[in-house]
């Protein structure tokens, strides 16, 4: 059913399958599951593919995950273990209480 709100746009960088980016990639789906309640779409990629592609958002460390819609961009870098620290990043707030 489509409706009319923005879909999330997420963008993960990672650096192959490094037990980081793997982290990084399992918590992100978890977040999403979780707290996410719109719709989403997760882009993954891959900085020793397309190294390139680090400049287009300014990565400097990965993992990171860059929200780019809906406005603003925000970014977290990290593993994402730490919900709280990537609700916030993301500025989101919980589904649930803590």
């Amino acid at each position: 059913m489509t409706t009319d709100r923005e879909i999330w746009q997420l963008r993960l960088y990672v650096a192959g399958e490094a037990p980081a980016s793997l982290t990084a990639f399992a918590n992100l789906r978890d977040l999403c599951a979780n707290h996410l309640g719109e719709p989403y779409r997760i882009e993954i990629v891959d900085l020793l593919v397309t190294p390139e592609l680090a400049s287009e958002d300014g990565i400097i460390a990965i993992p990171t995950l860059v929200r780019r819609q809906p406005d603003p961009v925000c970014t977290v870098i990290g593993d994402l273990s730490n919900t709280k620290r990537v609700l916030a990043g993301l500025q989101l707030q919980a589904t649930a209480a803590s």
